[in-house]
């Protein structure tokens, strides 16, 4: 008797056994496998949350099937303590396994609203906008220029919000005086700038901040990733150039920035002003003018009177020989990777073509004639412009 229900307890824990790994095997293929979300959501963790609420939340949203395999999973991959505040944009069919990465993982939330703070040549705005998970687009809530318009109670109201992300987009081209006065007047920033960087030491791009960063450290960052940038293009530069140094190169660009804001015409606006150096010709550009006026504080906002044209200032290249003695802005990396390395062609002259590009020339006669057309284009908009004013006074 004693043998049959020892055989009898042996073939149940081994029942037992066998059903409970099943049961294993079947939770590991729900943990790993893809989950049941039919449309991307943007998935909130609020600061102090946990992994019950987290789950629980996701299971209301349809994104796992069990809350309780979610949570023994983290468990087993040691994740539940790493939780992080946020909000993450979890896409359709994510599995349980990958959602515990995503708020696990760390770094800048993926979705939720985003304030963007644009520094641009003529204005800084500010901009309101969140992630539709739907099409993974923006969907635009408010904007504003600051210092022309009061800021929405969007912004206010949004900007407030724990999981709000903060971002400063600064474009090519603008200066270093124009960047910290754009960051004084950001009121999610703390802390004085002593004084302006050098004109062209700043990086544009866009960088992630947070409401208490400090404005001088925020300056500094952007001040490492330009002295990375250049180092790579003055490395990478073509061996005849006629500059002698990173700083020179520097100065090329920002010229080069400042002339064009078509992409593709960098390298010839570059193999211009190489030629010209090249050939002992004042590089005779209308921004550096314009610098030798404003300093790159705020816009010129008219055209340059002949007179400007003919003043001696350390920066009118229409009257020194060579290049300015600083940069005139900030230039971005495809603007110092033109300077390194210019197209190979034979230009020497360029004007503006009508469509916001340029029409180059290799000699003065072709030049006049781009330029006669450049004229007649002008003309012609004045004429359509005066009559469209005539027509809207009827």
């Amino acid at each position: 008797m004693w043998r049959n229900i020892a055989s009898n307890a042996f073939t149940f824990l081994l029942v037992g056994l066998f059903l409970l790994g099943g049961v294993i095997l079947w939770g590991r293929a729900e943990y790993t496998g893809q989950g049941p979300l039919a449309e991307a959501i943007c998935l909130q963790v609020e600061r102090g949350s946990n992994m019950r609420r987290v789950s629980r939340n996701l299971e209301e949203k349809g994104a796992i099937s069990s809350g309780a395999i979610f949570r023994m999973g983290s468990d087993y991959e040691e994740k539940t303590s790493q939780l992080k505040a946020g909000s993450f944009l979890v896409e359709p069919g994510t599995s349980m396994q990958d959602i515990v990465d995503i708020v696990t993982r760390g770094g800048a939330s993926t979705c939720g609203t985003e304030v963007v703070y644009r520094i641009g040549v003529n204005r800084v705005s500010v901009q309101v906008r969140e992630l539709d998970p739907a099409t993974n687009r923006f969907v635009e809530r408010a904007e504003f220029v600051v210092g022309e318009e009061d800021a929405p109670a969007a912004y206010t109201e949004k900007k407030a919000e724990p999981d709000t992300r903060f971002r400063i987009a600064m474009a090519e081209g603008v200066t270093s005086w124009q960047v910290v006065d754009a960051l004084r007047n950001i009121d999610v920033l703390e802390g004085d700038v002593a004084e302006v960087p050098p004109e062209g030491a700043l990086a544009p791009d866009s960088y992630e901040v947070r409401p208490g960063d400090v404005r001088g450290e925020i300056l500094a960052n952007m001040q490492e990733a330009q002295e990375i940038l250049l180092t790579a293009a003055w490395q990478s530069r073509d061996e005849d150039l006629p500059i002698e140094s990173p700083e020179e190169l520097l100065i090329l660009a920002s010229i080069i920035e400042k002339e064009t804001g078509v992409a593709e015409e960098r390298g010839q606006v570059a193999s211009v002003f190489v030629n010209r150096l090249n050939q002992g010709m004042r590089l005779q550009t209308d921004p550096t003018v314009i610098y030798g006026i404003t300093k790159g504080q705020g816009v010129l906002g008219r055209g340059l009177r002949r007179s400007e044209l003919r003043a001696a200032t350390p920066w009118n290249t229409y009257v020194i020989e060579g290049l300015p003695p600083t940069p005139i802005a900030n230039p971005g990396r495809a603007s110092l990777m033109a300077a390194a390395q210019p197209e190979d062609t034979e230009f020497i002259f360029f004007v503006a073509d009508g469509t916001g590009g340029h029409a180059f020339a290799e000699t003065l006669a072709e030049h006049n004639e781009n330029v006669a057309r450049w004229r007649q284009i002008e003309a012609e908009r004045g004429s359509e412009a005066a009559g469209n004013a005539s027509t809207g006074g009827n």
